[in-house]
């Protein structure tokens, strides 16, 4: 009988336990949200800002220190096939790359080839600054040295001078009819051997881009620098006192 008693208990409070336990399912009817702007009208944190301060100092003194002069604005639309701004920037990644792929392979960079695009702004006459070199590359690009065959590096060619945008070169000549066809080209003083493979600097961007950005069908190796193209035009800012860049021949299209 006791048993019995203990058994029901039991069977009773797990009924109960069980029933207790089970919910009914719940469904999301409504949601609600509003715009919260943010604009003046909200305060800042005192200790926030107290703890940001010195670092945004620091960072600003670092950007805004002087590291060359402009005697004049470097543009991106002074000039018909090749702009000042352009010309500067692919020189420095010429100048800047050479000793690096050099080391590194026992190989001469032949040339470099960029995208317009990829240069983002001017410099302006005066004062040039680490703040410059980032809003002329504010993207994290690095530079890379694409061996290319005679026939690909035609190709290349062939796309950077028919292109109706000024993609900025170094190194290399290239002159075109009325038509942009190709009349002659030379690199690095010498004409264009289609016979031989070529070495050509450019961003990691256009390299992973390939065809789908016009650029480099087909590619036999890539050395990657480890470079950032940010940081090779502050370390060429750093190396010279006066900034000098031009529209020149580097391409002519004949009329």
């Amino acid at each position: 009988m006791r048993n019995l008693i203990i058994k029901q208990f039991v069977t009773c409070v797990t009924f109960c336990v069980f029933i207790s336990c089970k919910s009914d399912t719940v469904q999301l009817t409504e949601v609600k949200g509003k715009q919260i702007p943010i604009d003046s009208t909200i305060s800042h944190m005192d200790s926030i800002s107290s703890f940001v301060t010195p670092y945004r100092i620091r960072i600003n003194e670092i950007l805004d220190s002087t590291l060359a002069y402009a005697p004049k604005p470097l543009l991106l639309n002074d000039g018909k096939r090749n702009t000042s701004m352009g010309n500067l920037m692919a020189d420095i990644v010429f100048k800047e790359t050479v000793p690096i792929f050099k080391t590194r392979t026992g190989n001469d960079l032949d040339f470099v080839v960029l995208n317009y695009g990829g240069v983002r702004s001017i410099i302006s006459e005066g004062n040039v600054s680490a703040r410059n070199a980032y809003e002329v590359m504010p993207f994290e690009n690095y530079i890379e040295v694409v061996e290319l065959s005679g026939s690909a590096t035609r190709q290349l060619i062939n796309f950077v001078a028919k292109a109706s945008r000024r993609h900025p070169v170094s190194g290399i000549q290239i002159i075109t009819d009325k038509n942009r066809s190709l009349e002659s080209v030379n690199i690095q003083g010498q004409p264009f051997d289609e016979s031989r493979n070529y070495y050509v600097a450019t961003s990691d961007y256009l390299v992973s881009g390939g065809p789908s950005v016009g650029f480099f069908n087909e590619i036999i190796s890539i050395t990657e620098t480890d470079y950032l193209l940010r940081n090779a035009i502050i370390d060429h800012f750093k190396k010279v006192d006066t900034l000098k860049a031009v529209v020149d021949d580097r391409i002519i299209q004949l009329d």
